[in-house]
């Protein structure tokens, strides 16, 4: 039987490819972004309590009350603006799953969709899924930044979303106020709406804020939010994400969601509204993150490869241009067989796989595993 295949150039993720050779090779794995250190025993303990206490069937499509009513408190707290339980909050199977929902809801056949890259691979088969046409702007190394010259050219009677990530996976840069009034400039007057990735939402370092589209209410007004527990809380196998959005977007969001997972777990859910009621164990995060990142490149510091600023997110990108001149998943490859490091190639996170000479490490570590990374990578040359 012949099946003609709706993502035809969609093969196996660098993530898992990677994971396997990181695997195989027993190496120190510093490319998939996940902790390799526990969750607070106290969330275990929460769901186990619910888990007893019979909170095992379906939960409501849109989530348990008490969960959307402690995000909304979460995100008063936080951003000044507390989103209506009710309309405007929705819990899904983790942010990727609120993502790809909200591209179904919002773009039609025919519509342009423009994103930045480098970046998180789930935007484009969704929105090819949608019938939509991916339209790649590309952010450069080292600084990353939106040329907001190229994105103004870009839009037409056809842009339909405009999809941003604040912090920014893979690069670990953020986004500035500046920014955020230059899209809102740009989107005023304009049927344009925003999905906003803000899985990182917590890891901004050296005491700058996260400038989140709910901050905004110009932007936020057509806009879609989709946030992680999964990250912020260092259990992403717990699979349960967010999206946040004005009632008329979320009732759309909500026809997709309601088909294609239903519900997220039940009993993760009342655990996570109770742990919600102690805002420090959100708000100590930065300081953690920044202390893991600081001992990293510390312990960097005598490396031969230049390494980038990483404002936000469990990442870094290591430069190693001026020693390597082959493509990046070569080099990702030869750092795995050779010296039993793991690391993403840059390259991967764009359409065409170019040549950047960047690889991805993330440092959601232990001490001891950034520690022996560290002394691994400061004694390596790559020719």
């Amino acid at each position: 039987m012949q099946i003609t295949s709706k993502l035809p150039d969609v093969g196996t993720s660098i993530f898992t490819r990677i994971g396997m050779m990181a695997s195989k090779y027993q190496c120190l794995n510093l490319a998939q972004g996940f902790p390799n250190f526990g969750v607070d025993p106290r969330l275990p303990e929460l769901i186990d309590q619910h888990t007893k206490a019979g909170k095992n069937q379906y939960a409501p499509a849109t989530g348990v009350t008490e969960l959307r009513r402690a995000i909304s408190r979460k995100k008063e707290l936080l951003y000044g603006y507390a989103p209506n339980p009710d309309t405007e909050i929705t819990v899904t199977i983790g942010a990727t799953e609120a993502i790809f929902s909200s591209i179904q809801a919002l773009v039609h056949p025919g519509d342009e969709v423009i994103y930045f890259e480098p970046a998180y691979d789930s935007y484009v088969p969704a929105i090819r899924l949608a019938g939509g046409q991916p339209i790649a702007l590309s952010l450069n190394a080292p600084d990353f930044e939106v040329n907001w010259d190229e994105v103004r050219q870009k839009i037409n009677e056809r842009t339909r979303l405009i999809i941003i990530n604040n912090p920014h996976n893979p690069s670990g840069t953020i986004w500035s106020e500046a920014d955020m009034h230059e899209l809102q400039q740009l989107l005023e007057g304009t049927n344009i709406l925003l999905l906003s990735d803000e899985v990182y939402q917590h890891l901004v370092y050296d005491g700058q804020i996260h400038h989140s589209v709910l901050r905004y209410p110009k932007l936020y007004r057509r806009a879609v939010v989709t946030m992680s527990f999964g990250k912020t809380f260092h259990a992403t196998g717990w699979r349960v994400g967010y999206a946040i959005a004005p009632p008329e977007i979320s009732a759309e969001l909500r026809r997709i969601h309601q088909f294609n997972t239903f519900s997220a777990y039940t009993p993760v859910q009342y655990a996570l509204a109770d742990y919600l009621a102690e805002p420090e164990h959100y708000l100590q995060l930065p300081e953690q993150f920044q202390a893991r990142r600081d001992r990293f490149l510390a312990g960097l510091s005598k490396a031969s490869f230049q390494l980038l600023p990483s404002a936000g997110t469990y990442f870094v990108c290591a430069d190693f241009s001026d020693q390597w001149s082959g493509s990046d998943l070569e080099l990702a490859e030869r750092l795995i067989t050779e010296h039993g490091i793991a690391a993403i190639p840059m390259g991967e996170f764009y359409e065409d796989k170019r040549k950047t000479g960047l690889l991805r490490f993330c440092f959601a570590k232990d001490e001891k595993t950034l520690d022996e990374a560290a002394e691994i990578l400061t004694k390596i040359v790559i020719r």
